[in-house]
């Protein structure tokens, strides 16, 4: 069985709204409507979920069916940090369907809108393959780093770097052993969930992603994302 869990779970801080950036308007619809459909879509995934704060399922839920009539998603409760909530989304699968070795997660965000079928089928082939992966585009701006947040400590080979995305995939039995085998110390290193398996020394293959597979974070980007629904063919 292959799932696909959208975590939705962001505040909108950095957008300067009380609204959740994943609920703000894109086009006609709210931004997780879009990224909802884009699965939905997908006929090969078995099922799709969502995860949000609990104070917001219900409202996830009616947006849901207001804009996918007829839909078969299930909206859950997430958890108090990312982690917590990939753990959400491991139990739900757990307690309701069952799972084998070959069983896939993919988990991706909810303010995403523009992934593309190709790049869900090729998180299925690659986490079927090799375990996990990871959605990434090549970087295209120098990379700075500076330890003192004041002066540049390395500038990296920008050959060798790219740019994190979702989705991120994985056999799901083995995600969950991976999950269970984490100390207390390695959890507080977790940024997302592909950082599991770099904490545990486990490979993680990497799919090519897109520049549109962007993530709406601040004002401009979804002014960019409207932009980008008016214009572009996200068919491939």
């Amino acid at each position: 069985m292959v799932f696909a869990a959208i975590f939705a779970g962001g505040s909108g801080s950095r957008m300067g709204t009380d609204i959740p950036k994943q609920y703000l308007m894109l086009g006609t619809k709210p931004v997780i409507v879009h990224t909802a459909e884009a699965f939905v879509n997908y006929k090969s995934l078995d099922h799709v979920f969502i995860l949000c704060p609990a104070d917001r399922v219900d409202y996830t839920r009616q947006l849901i069916d207001e804009h996918i009539p007829g839909n078969d998603i299930n909206v859950i409760e997430g958890g108090k940090t990312r982690n917590d909530t990939l753990i959400n989304a491991i139990k739900y699968i757990y307690d309701n369907f069952p799972v084998d070795e070959d069983t896939v997660i993919l988990t991706h965000d909810a303010v995403r809108p523009f992934v593309t079928a190709r790049m869900i089928c090729d998180n299925i082939k690659a986490a079927l393959a090799f375990g996990a992966c990871d959605t990434v585009i090549p970087a295209t701006d120098t990379i700075v780093r500076s330890l003192d947040n004041d002066f540049i400590s390395e500038i990296p080979v920008r050959s060798e770097l790219y740019q994190g995305q979702t989705p991120q995939s994985f056999r799901l039995a083995e995600l969950k052993r991976t999950v269970e085998s984490l100390t207390a110390e390695e959890t507080e290193l977790l940024t997302d969930a592909c950082k599991i398996y770099s904490v545990k020394g486990k490979p993680v293959k990497l799919v090519e992603g897109a520049v549109t597979n962007m993530k709406i974070t601040y004002k401009d980007d979804l002014v960019l994302a409207n932009a980008i629904l008016g214009g572009c063919d996200f068919t491939s």
